[in-house]
């Protein structure tokens, strides 16, 4: 269902909730899912964070795409298989995924007037996330960061993340042969970053 807000904090709030009191969270999260687990470690105690692809430079003109996106009603894709090509191309998943898969069962909804996909265009206005207060807030609450993303990640660049690595002591790794869907390539490998 649609969220009345998908302001980073708004979804680790909505996390959260989930969550038992006393349970002991440690959170893999990629891209903005890693922007919502730092936010979820300001809520509530947690034990580790590692973000995957989490965009670190945000230039206006992308800003802007992302803006005129939320703004555009759902789209009507017709039938269910170009829905299904449709949800795997924006995902950059096309090569990994069937148009059969669970990915694209969750991604996809059909409705009156055709296929559509799952998400809420809304989502996409959330606008560059704060950095600093996200960072911060989840190394003072004593929670272990680390930011990885894949070699290849067309959303970020070697270097990127080196200013959280300076500002705030978080872990940077970079994936080698990977890319922004490195969770998907290598989901071991990436199951691996979580500490044991």
């Amino acid at each position: 269902p649609a969220l009345p807000s998908y302001s980073y904090s708004d979804c680790a709030e909505a996390v959260a909730a989930m969550l038992p009191d006393d349970a002991d969270v440690a959170v893999l999260g990629h891209s903005f899912g890693g922007a919502v687990g730092l936010a979820l470690a300001a809520v509530r105690p947690v034990r580790s964070v590692v973000s995957v692809g989490l965009r670190a430079v945000w230039p206006a003109a992308f800003t802007a795409t992302l803006d005129t996106l939320a703004a555009k009603p759902l789209r009507n894709l017709g039938g269910r298989d170009e829905a299904a090509a449709f949800v795997l191309r924006i995902n950059g998943l096309s090569d990994f995924f069937d148009p059969d898969s669970e990915f694209v069962e969750r991604g996809i909804r059909s409705g009156e007037t055709g296929w559509r996909l799952a998400q809420d265009p809304r989502s996409f206005g959330i606008g560059e996330p704060p950095f600093d207060p996200l960072f911060g807030d989840a190394v003072a609450a004593g929670t272990s960061v680390t930011v990885a993303h894949g070699e290849h990640d067309v959303m970020v660049a070697v270097g990127d993340y080196d200013r959280f690595a300076a500002r705030f002591g978080v872990e940077v790794l970079v994936l080698p042969g990977l890319g922004h869907n490195a969770h998907v390539q290598d989901p071991f490998a990436i199951a691996g970053l979580l500490p044991a």
